[in-house]
């Protein structure tokens, strides 16, 4: 098994706490309100703690996928949260898992330093497909300023 790692970067305007309910302890109802694309979020199994399996219902194109997400880490006091990527589309067939880890942490200016890494754990000596992970990074991107723009207009949303 090979294990690829990307890290990334980024500024956020809104602060870590905000960032984090959205993103973390609000999600399931939040998102779909957010992003049209995504039908619903329902957890599989557990608390909604580490070992916690949900899953992602999303429509592409007129067709109905869904992903299943592993809660791996959930560490509230310093706004971090580990999951795995364990089955659905959005998993290539050359990877067991996908391995996201988000850091948030308060910026000079009062927003969020958003630290994204991310491990691609393939299956024997299996490569990955460069442009399928530029795609997968581009759609987070997305799918994270839309969670921030929607955030930004709705003030009240604490």
């Amino acid at each position: 098994m090979g294990v690829f790692t990307f890290e990334n970067e980024s500024i956020s305007p809104v602060t870590p706490a905000r960032l984090y309910k959205a993103l973390v302890l609000d999600a399931d109802n939040l998102i779909p309100k957010i992003d049209e694309s995504i039908k619903n979020v329902e957890t599989v199994s557990g608390d909604g703690g580490p070992g916690t399996i949900k899953k992602i219902t999303f429509v592409e194109g007129g067709k109905e996928f869904y992903v299943k997400h592993q809660i791996d880490d959930l560490d509230k006091d310093n706004f971090g949260y580990k999951y795995s990527i364990v089955e659905g589309i959005p998993l290539p067939d050359s990877c067991e898992k996908i391995s996201i880890e988000t850091k948030l942490a308060v910026a000079p200016n009062g927003g969020s330093i958003v630290k994204l890494i991310a491990k691609y754990f393939t299956k024997g000596d299996a490569q990955l497909n460069e442009e399928e992970v530029k795609i997968r990074k581009e759609k987070s991107e997305g799918f994270f300023k839309s969670v921030e723009a929607y955030l930004l207009v709705n003030s009240d949303y604490n």
